[in-house]
């Protein structure tokens, strides 16, 4: 589990993939389709404002970072913005080991 981490649930999964499809002016406005693979293999889709998707991007490439996403609550999670609260090697499929160690 990730020490109480907050969006975290037992649901929570390291993500392996992220891929995003633009569909401009559709339902009233350009936005993306995100998809994320997690650890587990499960797909989830995820619509992004496209005035959002850049913030989103540049989340992703923070140094260090290692994302995670919430199926419970479909939150995608981005540890380690400052600090190391989840180790580099940190998986559910471990146990989940380590997370929030300091």
């Amino acid at each position: 589990m990730l020490g109480g981490m907050t969006g975290a649930s037992d649901q929570t999964r390291r993500v392996r993939f992220v891929n995003a499809n633009w569909t401009p002016g559709r339902d009233g406005g350009p936005a993306f389709e995100l998809m994320v693979v997690t650890e587990d293999e499960r797909r989830h889709s995820l619509p992004v404002p496209a005035e959002e998707m850049a913030a989103l991007v540049a989340l992703t490439q923070v140094r260090d970072a290692v994302l995670l996403f919430d199926a419970e609550d479909r939150t995608l999670i981005v540890a380690n913005l400052v600090g190391a609260w989840v180790p580099q090697t940190w998986s559910a499929e471990d146990g989940g080991a380590g997370a929030g160690a300091g």
